[in-house]
Order: C-alpha cells, then structure tokens, then sequence
C-alpha cells in the first residue's frame, strides 16, 4: 500500500485526509490486508470424511411419532382474523 494509492482512494471516495491521517490510515489498510493475505493460506477444501465422524448412528434417538398439544387448548388464547390468527401481546 503507498500513499498514492490512499490518495486514489480518498478521492474515489471523497474523504479528505491531512498528510498524518493518510499515514494513519496507509498503515491501517497495510495491516489488513496482512491478514488477508494470511487467511488465503488456510486450506479450505472440504472432507466429507471427516464431517461428523464423532456421531453414531447408535447414538440418535429414534424418529417416532408421538402425540402434540391439542389443537382446541393451542388456539384458545387466539383471535382469528383475516385467515390469521392473532395473539395477545405478552411483553410491553
């Protein structure tokens, strides 16, 4: 990062910075892009090998159906109104 390039970028954005903000902000945008730069390194690629090997199979709970709430008792605190239903509301 050199000062014209901040100067290009002061102007494309219209910020006005004296000498020591440019300086300030060189050093800034310098930085970041370090750490950018870093984060490219990391590899990325997926391995769906690896993806939640430490759960078994053995371990989930079995998928059963079991009764809910009655519909009567859910709706009962429920006003219908144009295809909806509206709720009183709980919280000031």
């Amino acid at each position: 990062m050199d000062i014209q390039t901040i100067d290009h970028l002061c102007e494309l954005s219209k910020l006005n910075f004296n000498d020591e903000e440019k300086q300030k902000v060189m050093e800034e945008m310098s930085a970041i892009i370090e750490l950018m730069d870093t984060v490219k390194e990391i590899d990325l690629t997926y391995d769906d090998t690896k993806d939640n090997n430490s759960i078994k199979y053995s371990e989930v709970r079995k998928d059963e159906a079991k009764p809910s709430y009655p519909t009567e008792k859910l709706l009962s605190n429920t006003e219908p109104q144009d295809n909806c239903y509206v709720v009183p509301k709980m919280v000031e």
